[in-house]
């Protein structure tokens, strides 16, 4: 209990491995309001900044030619909105030691982890909670992770920093679909999207396997970048999600804040959020060669995650699933004792108003509007 309370009133959240300049490109961009009681707290991430940017620095005149000459195989993205079940999914593709993935020391230290981790992961890890605190999933600076993370530290702008300022939560929001980001905002986001890739690829000269729930919505910036990029959607029943996210959102957000949360509408913007997302998503989703997509529903794959993950395998002509067959069945068995969140019936008028909002990705996965 003592780190997650450490990590609400001193922790960096999204900020922890950012330089100063861009750490004051995100105090620029909001004004420099940060309320009075973190204070503390943005004391603490204007004082990381500044090693974070000599490393960083230094990591850069070492690396950065070495990095920009390498070669990206074809990545493998995961798509799937919050709370679909895209965590779990990616834990089990990391099973292949013939794949790669971003790891959270990774994703948050995205400006010097080829020069630091070895040096500073323990100590990152000995501070960090061992559950999430949303769900209860394993965490630690070695577990896969959502590049989602090194993009807002990189640029300063990506979407989840509305978590911590929630008064400039419209600012924060174009970054998701990125449909109404400026050209240059655009720009900027492919730019370190690319290059946080190309470093994860040099380090460990593998295909990647990425994750951000963002991603849905980007089909089409994706394949702009990775042309030979391979998809697995994972969608799950929507009204589970909702509740879900409720959770999530309630449970990060005192990790992040550098302003006083406010759920006030809180119903109101996941609703709207989760349908922009699929409107996009349903839009660029006939982009992707029909070889290279495949969807999975997380009831399915949580019921036979063997028969699934074989079926993923064989329909994206990744490598042969014998060979990680036996990691994979070693991993869901040590998932035995794991106990997932209870949550409260969504009210009537709630769960009709998510039944007609939503109602599209019910009908395309076949999930009933009357069943939660």
């Amino acid at each position: 209990m003592w780190r997650e309370t450490l990590l609400q009133r001193f922790g960096g959240g999204g900020f922890a491995g950012i330089t100063l300049s861009r750490w004051l490109r995100v105090l620029r961009d909001n004004h420099f309001a940060v309320d009075r009681p973190y204070w503390v707290k943005a004391a603490m991430i204007t004082l990381a900044s500044i090693p974070n940017t000599l490393l960083g620095a230094w990591e850069n005149l070492w690396y950065r030619r070495k990095v920009r000459h390498t070669k990206i195989d074809p990545p493998l993205f995961i798509l799937g909105i919050w709370r679909s079940g895209t965590t779990h999914l990616h834990n089990l593709l990391s099973q292949d030691n013939r794949l790669a993935f971003p790891n959270t020391y990774q994703a948050c230290y995205p400006n010097s982890f080829l020069s630091s981790e070895a040096m500073n992961a323990r100590i990152v890890d000995f501070l960090l909670p061992k559950r999430r605190p949303m769900d209860n999933v394993t965490m630690g600076v070695a577990e896969p992770q959502e590049d989602e993370f090194a993009i807002g530290t990189l640029t300063g702008r990506a979407f989840p920093l509305a978590w911590a300022f929630p008064r400039h939560a419209g600012f924060y929001n174009r970054y998701l679909t990125l449909r109404d980001a400026s050209e240059s905002e655009v720009t900027e986001w492919k730019a370190a999207l690319m290059w946080f890739v190309q470093k994860v690829s040099f380090k460990y000269r593998k295909p990647l396997v990425l994750k951000s729930p963002g991603h849905t919505c980007r089909i089409k910036r994706l394949l702009e970048l990775f042309p030979e990029v391979r998809f697995v959607h994972i969608h799950r029943n929507p009204f589970h999600v909702f509740r879900s996210t409720q959770h999530l959102i309630q449970s990060v957000t005192p990790l992040w804040a550098l302003q006083r949360p406010d759920y006030g509408d809180l119903d109101e913007r996941m609703i709207r959020q989760y349908k922009e997302v699929y409107e996009a998503f349903f839009e660029e989703r006939g982009l992707i060669p029909k070889a290279r997509f495949h969807e999975v529903c997380f009831e399915s794959l949580e019921a036979d995650p063997i028969g699934e993950m074989r079926r993923i395998y064989e329909a994206l002509a990744l490598p042969a699933f014998q060979a990680v067959e036996p990691a994979i069945q070693r991993y869901v068995e040590s998932l035995g004792g794991y106990r997932k969140n209870a949550f409260l019936e969504i009210p009537f008028e709630l769960k009709a108003r998510i039944a007609r909002e939503w109602r599209r990705c019910f009908e395309e996965w076949g999930y009933s509007t009357t069943e939660a």
